[in-house]
C-alpha cells in the first residue's frame, strides 16, 4: 500500500555539496533557487498528499476494507508510514479528518493495530500543546485509558500507557482528566505486573506526576506506593531501580519514613534491601561501578533521608 516517497537521499547529497562545512556557503545561482524550491515544495505536497490517502483508507469501513483483502498487516504497515509523516512535518492531521479514524484504531480487534494506533497518537500529541488539545476533544484520552487499564494485550497496554504519558505532559486537563479516571491506582496496578516495559512507563509518569504537584504525594502515601517502589528497589532492570529510588526520594521530600505510613517491619526491610544492593555495587568490576554510580548516588541519598 506504501506510495513510493521523495528523492530524499539525492536532496541530501545536493545540500550537503552546497555546505559541507569546509568553506563559506556560496550565494545560490537562480537556476540552482528554483530547482530547490521545485523540490521542497514537491516533497510537502507529496507528504500532505499520502496523509490524504491514508486518512481516506482510516474512514473506509472495515467491511470494504475485508472485501478489498486489505490485511491488518498492511494497515499497520500504513500506520507506521503515518507516524514517520506526522513526526517529520507539522501536519495538522485533524484538518484534513485524520484524527477521529485514527482514534478508532484503538479499538480495532488486532491488537497489533491498537498497539500502532496508540504509537502514533504518542508521536503526534508529544509537546504539542494544539495536539493535546484536539485528541482530549476528540475524547482520545478516554480510549486510550481503556486500552490501558483493560486490554488483553499487554504490547497494546503499554503503548497505551506510553501515548497517555504524552498527552498529558504539561496538559492540565490532561493531568486532571487522569485523576479523575483514578490514574493513579491503574499506575499502581502497572507497577505490580510482571512486564518490566509496562513497569517502565507507569514509573516514568508518576515521577513527572509527582514532581509537577507535591502534593500528589500524599495520594500516592495514601494508596501504598511506598510499598511497591520498596520492593521494585530489588528489579533486576537498571532503569526500574533507578526511578524506584527516585520515587521513594520523592515521596519522602520533606516526610520522615513515619510519615509515610511506614512501620519498624517496612524500615527493617528497607535497610536490608539498601545494604543489598550498596553492597552488592560496592563488588562490582570498575566498569559495571562507574555504570551504577547514579543508582550508588540514589541509594546513599536514601539511606542518609531515612537511616541516619
Amino acid at each position: 500500500m506504501a506510495k513510493e516517497g521523495p528523492n530524499w537521499d539525492g536532496l541530501l547529497k545536493w545540500s550537503l555539496s552546497h555546505a559541507d562545512g569546509t568553506k563559506p556557503s556560496r550565494k545560490l545561482s537562480e537556476e540552482d533557487r528554483k530547482w530547490f524550491t521545485e523540490a521542497m515544495h514537491s516533497q510537502t505536497v507529496d507528504v500532505v498528499q499520502r496523509l490524504k490517502e491514508i486518512t481516506l483508507v482510516m474512514q473506509t469501513p472495515q467491511e470494504v476494507l475485508d472485501a478489498q483483502e486489505v490485511t491488518p498487516q498492511e494497515i499497520e504497515g500504513m500506520l507506521n508510514e503515518l507516524q514517520e509523516h506526522v513526526e517529520s512535518i507539522d501536519m495538522d492531521l485533524h484538518s484534513i479528518g485524520g484524527l477521529v479514524p485514527l482514534l478508532g484504531y484503538l479499538k480495532n480487534s488486532n491488537a497489533n493495530i491498537r498497539a500502532k494506533a496508540a504509537d502514533v497518537v504518542s508521536t503526534m500529541v508529544e509537546n504539542n500543546p494544539r495536539s493535546q488539545e484536539l485528541v482530549m476533544e476528540a475524547n482520545g484520552f478516554m480510549s486510550l485509558f481503556l486500552n490501558f487499564i483493560s486490554d488483553i494485550d499487554m504490547h497494546s497496554r503499554t503503548q497505551a500507557l506510553g501515548a497517555i504519558s504524552s498527552l498529558i505532559r504539561h496538559n492540565k486537563v490532561g493531568i486532571s482528566g487522569f485523576k479523575l479516571a483514578n490514574g493513579y491506582l491503574a499506575l499502581r496496578d502497572a507497577l505490580e505486573s510482571e512486564s518490566v516495559r509496562f513497569q517502565r512507563k507507569a514509573l516514568h509518569l508518576l515521577l513527572y506526576l509527582l514532581q509537577e504537584n507535591d502534593s500528589d504525594c500524599d495520594i500516592a502515601i495514601k494508596l501504598g506506593f511506598p510499598r511497591l517502589l520498596i520492593n521494585l528497589v530489588s528489579s533486576i532492570d537498571a532503569d526500574i531501580r533507578e526511578a524506584s529510588l527516585r520515587g521513594l526520594l520523592d515521596l519522602t521530600k520533606h516526610r520522615k519514613c513515619l510519615a509515610c505510613g511506614s512501620t519498624p517491619e517496612k524500615d527493617e526491610k528497607l535497610r536490608q534491601i539498601l545494604e543489598d544492593r550498596i553492597k552488592g555495587i560496592n563488588v562490582m568490576s570498575q566498569e559495571d561501578h562507574e555504570a551504577a554510580q547514579e543508582e550508588k548516588q540514589l541509594l546513599d541519598s536514601l539511606w542518609i533521608r531515612f537511616f541516619n
